[in-house]
């Protein structure tokens, strides 16, 4: 049976009013449930955890989940594609650009390009798949009041598509705090159901909120507890819906680093093992950017140069 068939209904002990309930709470679909611990379904749905159980155990066998060899697991790794950053040093670095079902974090300081980056990508992702890009639609969480759509007409056309119509693919909701973050990440989930076609989710920045509600080591452990179910919601959705998702991090700067670069990317492991692709930027000679691979499942570390023009990001100065 094919998830796109299977009802949440055609799980067992699940009628229309439970269905409702879990559907109002952003478990829609067959992955969601197959993924849950009895405890949470049975608060949700407001069943007991046994029938709770039996629905889970249901999901995960429509939907297969289990051991398969590599071989099949390539085959199913070939849809993924790579949305071009409009630099070819860093389409390079990356492996040939920026990889969907897959997050890619980029963390440096002020004016290191990290936004600038999630513009270009706001735009590349909407041009044909020939030029890179995948017909495609954006979500951008803005945690900064950094989202400028008059960049996105900037670019736009300069890559020959039509300014209007490229900012009418970008959704844009501006997260007042930590949770109404978390929130729109659901929302998310609300416009792929109404058949929009997401490629790109933008959160800039990803830790913003978490850093100013959360503060001392007393609050750390709530703080990344919801930082990680953060990540790990972002990470759904990329891998459900084969969509890439881009985020941005802040700095700090490392007293104990008496030589080289003292500054460290925010929110420690959590968002080190939640990120798929980890990029950090700093500010390179003559109006220079220089990114660094930092961590990556299959790709080596290295660096390259690249540039923030009015084109966008570019591998030439303006």
């Amino acid at each position: 049976m094919e998830e796109k068939k299977i009802k949440l209904t055609d799980l067992p002990g699940i009628g229309q009013a439970t269905a409702s309930k879990l559907e109002s709470a952003g478990y829609s679909d067959l992955m969601s449930i197959a993924v849950m611990s009895p405890a949470d379904l049975a608060a949700i749905a407001e069943i007991n955890e046994g029938a709770a159980r039996k629905a889970i155990v249901a999901a995960r066998k429509m939907l297969k989940l289990g051991f398969e060899n590599a071989s099949d697991y390539l085959k199913r790794r070939e849809k993924i594609f790579k949305i071009t950053t409009g630099s070819k040093n860093l389409d390079n670095l990356l492996g040939g650009g920026l990889e969907t079902a897959a997050i890619t974090e980029a963390a440096g300081a002020f004016g290191s390009g990290k936004t600038q980056l999630g513009h270009t990508l706001a735009v590349n992702v909407q041009l044909p798949k020939e030029k890179g890009g995948a017909n495609g639609k954006v979500v951008w969480i803005d945690t900064e009041s950094t989202f400028r759509p008059e960049r996105i007409k900037q670019i736009a056309k300069a890559k020959g598509l039509d300014p209007e119509k490229a900012l009418k693919n970008i959704f844009v909701a501006r997260a007042f705090n930590a949770d109404h973050q978390m929130l729109l990440v659901d929302k998310i989930r609300d416009l792929l159901k109404e058949n929009e076609n997401i490629k790109l989710v933008v959160v800039d920045s990803v830790i913003a909120h978490f850093r100013a509600e959360y503060v001392g080591r007393g609050m750390l452990a709530d703080r990344q507890q919801k930082l990680n179910r953060h990540m790990h919601d972002l990470m759904r959705i990329a891998q459900a819906h084969n969509l890439a998702v881009y985020i941005t991090n802040q700095v700090m700067a490392n007293p104990a680093v008496m030589f080289g670069d003292p500054t460290t990317p925010i929110g420690g492991h959590i968002i080190a093992h939640g990120s798929t692709y980890r990029l950090y930027l700093r500010k390179g000679k003559k109006d220079a950017r220089v990114a660094k691979l930092i961590d990556s499942p299959n790709l080596p570390e290295a660096e390259c140069v690249f540039y923030i023009t009015d084109k966008g990001i570019s591998d030439q100065p303006s």
